[in-house]
């Protein structure tokens, strides 16, 4: 049995298909006509973009619109400035072919996305390789067939395995072939297994080496539940999963008629269930599992996805676009957790022994004012568009609630002198992810409106464990007595002052918390799309 990451729900039976990426040969021999070389590269560009074009329409019919819209961010990639620049750098400079160039400066974007702590940023790093490959391919004269992989498939209920897969890989699937996909590489929140998730193949993602623990034609058993694959089962493993497969087609059946309904338990406690989203577009993905809203909207890619400060008007529009797709539901809009391990280019930030402690999110922010007013007046704008809340992140105590909020009120002032409206209505909230503000919630909820609880920090702060560390990750509980207890302090103390309480890490999607949870009397869970009506179902069975 080999085991990895548990990308995409369900289960599968099928036989092994092994595919390898082309590899293309790039030449190290120089040039002597720069214009030419970077002509060349511009033709190679324009052709990427009819092809992703192409690859867009495709994916609009197979997936539909949201995950199209992958395939807008790989086309921005290719307007990238800074990339370009680089490209050219390496061309006039250095006198490198235009394939070595893209190879030489798209490694080092590559390089620096891959360091990023942050999982959702550092996946986007598979993304830039796939614009990447595309390019080479096309600039070496062969064309897109030696991008990616060769699929033309034969057979039935195939387990498509490969060292990795991208976006534009996993959109060729042919789904009455392929049931499943194991990888070497990738994560949860790669935009393929993302396509994965909309396309309801299980996959198992970060493998390590199952291209070399199985061959061509080896009956596999796919759990996209736990993660594992079983290789060449017995009779007895394979009885035992087709009961599975059943059980689970009629379960799902089941979970899509509860997309309208409303969580409450058995004792009537009625409950918000939302969605986490890291981008405008990931909202289809909330409305399509009915969740009650979004719980956590992370704005970092607005600034991690480009080589400058998203303008007031960018942030705005993207703010707007959420809220009134929500229709009315409740929007909670974290305020920008930049700096530590997420480091924009365009950003001259120290260097850090520990970011994770370090200068980030609201002590960037506070320190950074006319970066973070852009923000907050794009938020206020956008208000009267929707149902806004707005939260700050890395709170410690009252004084940096109290100053975000001062600034707050300044931007207000500049609307009003500009006479743009803005609505009165939102909710301002705080994160409680350090320990310090759990233990002076009782303080902090005379002032804020709501809490959310982001137990993905609250955890390691509390335990002093690093949970990516592999040497001291088993010392992660989520169920720690520390942690439980200052869970229980913080909605107590809104409770107390009739404020919300959410909770937007993982551990509001942990089945053995749940109900310790609503015991609790926590208002909202806010979890991974994919996970609403899991939950939903979880909640109304206890």
């Amino acid at each position: 049995m080999k085991s990895g990451i548990a990308a995409s729900k369900g289960y599968a039976i099928g036989r092994v298909i092994i595919k390898s990426n082309q590899e293309i040969w790039i030449s190290d021999e120089l040039i002597t006509d720069s214009i030419a070389e970077k002509e060349k590269l511009a033709t190679a560009v324009r052709e990427c973009k009819k092809q992703l074009e192409n690859l867009r329409k495709q994916a609009a019919t197979s997936m539909g619109e949201e995950q199209a819209r992958i395939f807008d961010a790989h086309i921005m990639l290719l307007d990238d400035i800074e990339l370009i620049d680089a490209i050219h750098y390496e061309i006039e400079v250095h006198k490198l072919n235009a394939m070595k160039a893209v190879s030489k400066a798209a490694g080092r974007f590559i390089a620096r996305l891959e360091k990023i702590e942050d999982e959702y940023l550092k996946e986007r790093a598979t993304d830039l390789k796939d614009v990447v490959n595309r390019l080479i391919a096309n600039l070496s004269g062969v064309g897109t067939d030696r991008v990616g992989m060769d699929f033309s498939i034969n057979g039935e209920n195939l387990v498509l395995v490969a060292h990795e897969l991208a976006p534009s890989d996993t959109v060729m699937l042919d789904k009455s072939k392929v049931i499943a996909f194991l990888t070497d590489l990738g994560g949860y929140t790669s935009h393929t297994a993302i396509m994965a998730r909309s396309l309801e193949i299980p996959a198992v993602v970060g493998m390590g080496d199952i291209t070399k623990a199985v061959k061509n034609g080896d009956l596999v058993i796919v759990d996209g539940f736990e993660g594992k694959v079983i290789i060449n089962p017995g009779n007895e493993e394979l009885a035992d999963y087709r009961r599975k497969i059943s059980v689970y087609c009629k379960e799902q059946t089941g979970l899509r008629r509860l997309a309208g309904a409303k969580a409450e338990n058995k004792q009537g406690k009625r409950v918000v269930v939302a969605g986490n989203i890291g981008r405008p577009d990931d909202v289809y993905q909330v409305i399509e599992n009915g969740g009650d809203g979004v719980g956590l909207f992370r704005t970092e890619f607005l600034y991690m996805s480009q080589d400058r400060e998203p303008d007031e008007e960018e942030q705005f529009e993207s703010y707007r676009f959420v809220l009134e797709k929500m229709g009315g539901k409740k929007v909670v809009i974290r305020t920008v957790d930049i700096g530590g391990d997420k480091r924009p280019s365009y950003m001259k930030l120290p260097a850090e022994m520990n970011p994770f402690l370090g200068y980030r999110a609201i002590r960037l922010c506070l320190e950074q004012r006319e970066l973070f007013k852009r923000q907050l007046r794009a938020l206020l704008r956008a208000s009267v568009y929707g149902n806004l809340s707005v939260m700050f992140p890395m709170i410690s105590g009252v004084g940096e609630y109290l100053t975000a909020m001062e600034i707050v009120e300044e931007c207000k002032r500049e609307l009003d002198a500009s006479g743009i409206p803005y609505s009165d209505n939102i909710e301002w909230g705080t994160m409680i992810e350090i320990p310090s503000a759990a233990l002076c919630a009782e303080e902090l909820a005379k002032h804020a409106d709501f809490f959310s609880i982001g137990t993905n920090d609250l955890i390691q702060y509390t335990l002093a464990v690093d949970r990516n560390n592999d040497k001291v990750a088993h010392i992660y509980d989520p169920m720690h007595p520390a942690v439980l207890r200052l869970i229980k302090m913080t909605i107590d103390a809104a409770h107390k002052h009739g404020k919300w309480v959410g909770m937007c890490g993982e551990m509001a999607g942990d089945e053995k918390a749940i109900p310790l949870l609503l015991e609790y009397g926590l208002d909202e869970f806010s979890v991974n799309p994919s996970s609403v009506l899991q939950l939903k179902r979880m909640i109304m069975e206890l």
